[in-house]
């Protein structure tokens, strides 16, 4: 259900632009708010399921998660939208770390609970994968709104089976929490964010640098308040642990790239390939195969190889999926390509959302269990909006100025706007375009799908060497006392 929301309107976004109208900039709050705002209030969530109980707080967010569906699929404007995919965020961010948590208290043996993780890694990447499918077979036959509807079944037997199969987990002399903390954790995180999103789209301006300086000092604030406290919000003595730090880096970063990666690669196959939702969401689905085959097969693999070169080599793998995309053109043979190179960066995602979520999960004391579930959540939901909104912005940008630069003078303004903003709003007033304009459109597209794959499979890279370096020495996953 989680990782459903996260990519589920990949395919539906050209049907809701149609019918919301929304900007570019919208289009892309629309698409990242709900991964934003998970992010913001993990570590709140994390630790109040700590405090409160962790079966607890996944029942409560079950709650809130249904009604912000049901928000959303009949919502009738973009500002509407983008609300009730925010209140989805939060509700979401009371779920993730739950069932995490959950799962190490249910398995303390190191090999189960890496299996067990790994499993749990699939089953979210299997939603998250499946997102465009769903989306698109949906499509087909009801309106976009139709698929938030699914969460809410899906949370109506969550909430009937959860107390009766998983365990109450309650952190023993729990502190309270710490509302300063919380509010400081959301007032450093959001305007960064909105700075970046910012930058990315347009330009460097004065509100820009203002609200990055301000997401930095009140990021400053927060970890020195983190300090003083006896039982902070986020225990930064986690840190000191380098398999846990660097685990966080692997999964912020190499979840970024694949972020970006769907979005672009969706829109490839709809707006210039012309396949229908449905047929781009089964293209898709074909390439999501190889995160199952990651995300199960790498702790297993795990227990003969060291982590740190299973992580190293599918990150590798993946930026040979990266550069891949470099070489995709409009014409026939272009799905075998972006399929090909999807699934290598799904087969990354996989292995490192398994085994990198095990390594944080792994190097913390059972009490902290929730906190650090919830930071090895903050980190890829974070990473995977990321890279939405910065990939997404990159490609735009190098859209933007390719097409500010062939776009014919006598073009009424509205349809001048829709032409420059992006290929998905060009296509919307197709036919009121000359001839021979549509294919800049989508040759413009294709630059700036390069230039963002290009993007990924650098900072992939500079990751694989990281992973293989800092984590060589992670041990072997192996059962205590030889059980």
């Amino acid at each position: 259900m989680l990782g459903l929301d996260l990519t589920l309107l990949h395919l539906t976004l050209p049907a809701l632009a149609a019918d919301l109208q929304p900007t570019s900039s919208q289009a892309l709050w629309i698409m990242d708010a709900y991964g934003f705002l998970i992010a913001g209030f993990l570590i709140t969530m994390g630790t109040l399921g700590d405090r409160i109980g962790r079966r607890k707080l996944l029942l409560i967010g079950a709650v809130a998660f249904a009604a912000a569906s049901v928000l959303a699929a009949f919502s009738t404007s973009a500002n509407m939208l983008i609300a009730a995919r925010a209140t989805l965020g939060v509700a979401g961010a009371t779920l993730m770390p739950s069932t995490l948590a959950l799962i190490s208290n249910l398995f303390p043996n190191p090999r189960q609970r890496a299996l067990g993780i790994g499993i749990w890694a699939t089953m979210w990447g299997i939603g998250y994968a499946l997102g465009p499918v769903v989306g698109g077979l949906l499509l087909t036959w009801f309106w976009w709104g139709a698929a938030f509807l699914i969460a809410v079944p899906v949370a109506i037997l969550l909430l009937l089976l959860a107390p009766l199969l998983l365990p109450e987990y309650r952190a023993p002399d729990a502190g309270r929490l710490d509302l300063p903390s919380v509010l400081l954790s959301l007032a450093a995180m959001l305007p960064l964010v909105y700075g970046i999103k910012q930058i990315a789209k347009s330009s460097i301006t004065l509100d820009v640098v203002m609200s990055i300086l301000v997401g930095v000092l009140f990021a400053w604030v927060f970890i020195k308040r983190q300090r003083r406290l006896a039982d902070p919000l986020l225990d930064l003595s986690l840190f000191s642990n380098r398999a846990f730090s660097v685990a966080l880096i692997v999964l912020l970063f190499g979840l970024f790239a694949v972020g970006g990666t769907m979005l672009l690669v969706a829109q490839y196959l709809q707006l210039v390939l012309g396949y229908s939702p449905a047929a781009a969401g089964l293209w898709m689905g074909l390439a999501a195969l190889a995160m199952i085959v990651g995300g199960t097969g790498a702790p297993l693999v795990a227990r003969v190889i060291r982590p740190g070169f299973v992580v190293a080599g599918s990150l590798a793998l993946s930026v040979v999926g990266y550069l891949l995309l470099t070489q995709l053109a409009p014409g026939a043979g272009g799905v075998t390509v972006a399929v090909a190179a999807l699934a290598l960066a799904y087969l990354c995602n996989g292995t490192i959302a398994a085994l990198g979520t095990d390594l944080v999960v792994g190097s913390a004391p059972a009490e902290k269990a929730g906190s650090a579930s919830a930071m090895t959540e903050m980190v890829q939901d974070l990473g995977i909006s990321l890279g939405i909104a910065l990939l997404g912005s990159i490609a735009n940008a190098v859209y933007h100025r390719s097409m500010l630069s062939h776009l014919p003078s006598h073009l009424e303004q509205g349809t001048r706007e829709a032409v420059v903003d992006s290929l998905w709003a060009a296509s919307s007033v197709a036919s009121e375009l000359p001839v021979g304009l549509m294919a800049q459109t989508q040759a413009a597209f294709m630059a700036g799908l390069h230039s963002a794959a290009m993007f990924s499979a650098a900072s992939v890279a500079v990751l694989t060497v990281l992973s293989a370096v800092a984590l060589r020495h992670v041990g072997l996953t192996t059962p205590k006392d030889g059980g």
